[in-house]
């Protein structure tokens, strides 16, 4: 067996990878939620989380790999019931890189960072020779300080599946940025840092899990929950926001957008009582006009979509995202 490019993009394979190898010979408790941040015990309510970005093209509408790099971060630590505080961040350079567009990722990043609150203190530099790397990636690492506990299981039958905006964006803009299609669209990706809209929904006592939707999209982070929790759940195609020109790139390109990658949106569950609270609160910032309920958590197993024509549909975990380097 070898390391296909499947491995990296969030769905089954990726699932299998870390189950089946990193878990076996990592075998610590605090891995094994596999949520965006772990809570470290011993501390005093710390989480901590890494990541590694090695999308390209490095640079595309909406985005760089810089204000990506941050941005995640600090949205795997904030959908973990943390206030993001500090990053480290470590760079992997190709022989031959521009020092301008190296500069223009630290900078995005340096801007990125100043928005979102939270220093970066501590980094890293390697050069590899030309060829044997894509330009530039770049791995970090975030702590913050944990302010609610989320988890899938505090899920429970009932419970309102909220999405923070339109879906898709990111994926698109990734895949018109390859110019691989001839496309002209308006299309950018929704990169951005998401404490500011999610953080003042921790006081909400029912609000019990967030994800940020990226690799493997909307129903990537669904069929997980479910999954977890040991539940199942029902979503509505007609109450999901996909934007029109999103719609018609998918129609033409074969894609499904509930299964593209987005780095500014986040799948919420809150209970029943609390949902209309935390729909006004999400729709009241920038970043979340579009927020709407999209399904309920259910008692009976599996994750099926009602269809606008009023069929289900089963949504699955996919073999491999088909827009690898996509983060």
């Amino acid at each position: 067996m070898k390391v296909e490019i499947g491995h990296g993009s969030g769905g089954r394979l990726t699932r299998e990878l870390i189950e089946e190898l990193f878990l076996k010979h990592f075998d610590f408790s605090e891995l094994h939620t596999l949520s965006d941040a772990t809570y470290l015990q011993g501390f005093e309510k710390i989480a901590i989380t890494t990541d590694s970005y090695v999308v390209q093209p490095i640079f595309f509408p909406g985005g760089d790999i810089g204000k990506l790099s941050v941005s995640g971060t600090v949205n795997d630590l904030t959908v973990s019931g943390s206030i993001p505080n500090y990053i480290t961040a470590s760079f992997i350079l190709e022989e031959g890189l521009d020092f301008s567009e190296l500069e223009r990722v630290v900078s995005s990043m340096a801007k990125t960072a100043k928005e979102a609150g939270v220093k970066i203190v501590a980094g890293d530099t390697k050069v590899v020779e030309r060829g044997k790397c894509d330009k530039l990636y770049i791995n970090t690492t975030g702590v913050g300080r944990v302010v609610k506990e989320l988890s899938p299981k505090l899920v429970e039958p009932g419970d309102l599946i909220i999405v923070s905006g339109s879906v898709g964006e990111h994926g698109i803009s990734i895949s018109l940025a390859r110019e691989e299609f001839e496309v002209e669209t308006e299309v950018k990706s929704d990169c951005a840092p998401l404490n500011s809209l999610l953080v003042p929904l921790f006081k909400y006592e029912g609000l019990k899990f967030m994800r940020d939707a990226t690799r493997g999209g909307l129903a990537t982070v669904v069929v997980e929950l479910a999954s977890c929790a040991n539940l199942g759940a029902l979503l509505y195609e007609e109450k999901i926001p996909v934007r029109e020109d999103v719609k018609f790139i998918c129609d033409m390109l074969g894609y499904d957008p509930l299964y593209l990658a987005n780095e500014g949106k986040a799948v919420i569950v809150v209970s029943k009582e609390e949902a209309d609270s935390v729909l006004k609160e999400l729709r009241s910032h920038p970043l979340g006009k579009e927020a709407s309920v999209i399904g309920e958590i259910t008692g009976q197993s599996g994750v099926f979509l009602k269809t606008k024509v009023g069929g289900l549909r089963r949504l699955e975990l996919l073999d491999e995202d088909p827009l690898p380097r996509i983060c």
